[in-house]
């Protein structure tokens, strides 16, 4: 085991998989010579040079673009998107191209590229760059949504999302690169499509992912000293859903409460809302309670953009409220 920070973890996945498959290929804005906004493809053009390794224009429909096209002829292209809010301009490509040409073309074409980059509310990034598009795609078929919140699922996620035939949109948030993990030596690959058991309990169940992850965990070392006991899911995969480990969590606890740094309205949380009450409604024994981040633009003063998302503190008070209610 090495212990490994998250960027680096990610830059592993992609060093590896380069060396692995010489279909794959590296494109985005400063990917290149200058190795990425926060690194992640550092040392990468020197090693595999300019035709696996492309600068592009700012021009993200363009390079997604010809991204999509790359992948129809047999290449695995990765995207990085400098900032994922700029892949709103490529919009149409990721969405009616990269989504659709499997199915619209029934079959004859595969579309094996990932689109990665950091994303989410940073520190005082403004709001065109604390964008979280996770709610944005999620309606768009042929795509599946990851994200990531460690260094260890991130370089397994990333690996196994690279050698998938199918477009994955995957998730970095901007402050967690520096996260440290201890990573196997060995090679491996985690699924896309399972969620991860944080920490097991019986009071309620707290579905989250990426950042929030860790404000739950927070939270939860203060909710155990009181005397609670709940049950943390990492979603991961945000399409599709695990629905299998969430059932079976709720079925034990009979309680949900759903934490997002996505925006309330239409956001990831609200389509949970809308699965678990048609598929678990008999089971649960409270309404299900959404933490989410204020339908505002984010603000770039600090302290306001501290205000418009979940803080640990909140999720205390529900779980509290939540379970206290039932007792």
């Amino acid at each position: 085991m090495a212990e490994t920070l998250m960027f680096n973890a990610l830059r592993e996945a992609t060093d590896e998989e380069m060396a692995r498959d010489n279909t794959v290929c590296v494109l985005g804005e400063d990917v290149g010579h200058y190795g990425g906004s926060y690194k992640v493809t550092k040392g990468l053009y020197e090693k595999y040079g300019e035709y696996r390794v492309l600068d592009t224009p700012i021009a993200e429909n363009s390079f997604c673009g010809m991204a999509v096209g790359a992948a129809m002829t047999g290449l695995r292209p990765i995207i990085e998107g400098m900032n994922m809010g700029f892949l709103l301009l490529a919009f149409n490509q990721i969405a009616n191209n990269a989504g659709m040409l499997r199915y619209t073309s029934g079959g004859n074409f595969k579309i094996p590229m990932v689109i990665r980059g950091p994303g989410g509310v940073g520190r005082q990034l403004g709001a065109e760059h604390s964008q979280r598009l996770e709610a944005y795609f999620h309606a768009v078929p042929g795509l599946k949504i990851v994200a990531c919140s460690t260094a260890y699922n991130a370089k397994g996620l990333l690996k196994a999302a690279i050698r998938d035939d199918n477009p994955v949109l995957f998730f970095e948030h901007v402050l967690l690169y520096n996260l440290k993990d201890d990573l196997p030596e060995e090679d491996y690959t985690l699924p896309l499509d399972k969620a991860e058991i944080v920490r097991s309990g019986k009071d309620v169940t707290i579905l989250t992912y990426s950042r929030m992850r860790h404000h739950c965990t927070q939270a939860a070392k203060v909710l155990q000293e009181k005397g609670y006991d709940p049950e943390i899911i990492d979603l991961i995969s945000l399409k599709p859903f695990d629905m299998e480990t969430i059932r079976e969590s709720v079925k034990k606890t009979h309680r949900v409460i759903i934490v997002e740094e996505c925006m309330k309205t239409g956001g990831i949380g609200a389509e949970l809302v809308a699965l678990v009450n048609e598929q678990l409604f008999d089971e649960l024994d409270a309404p299900i309670v959404r933490l989410s981040s204020q339908d505002i633009p984010t603000p770039y003063n600090g302290q306001l953009e501290s205000l418009t998302i979940v803080q640990p503190k909140q999720i205390v008070e529900k779980v509290q409220q939540i379970v206290d209610s039932q007792i």
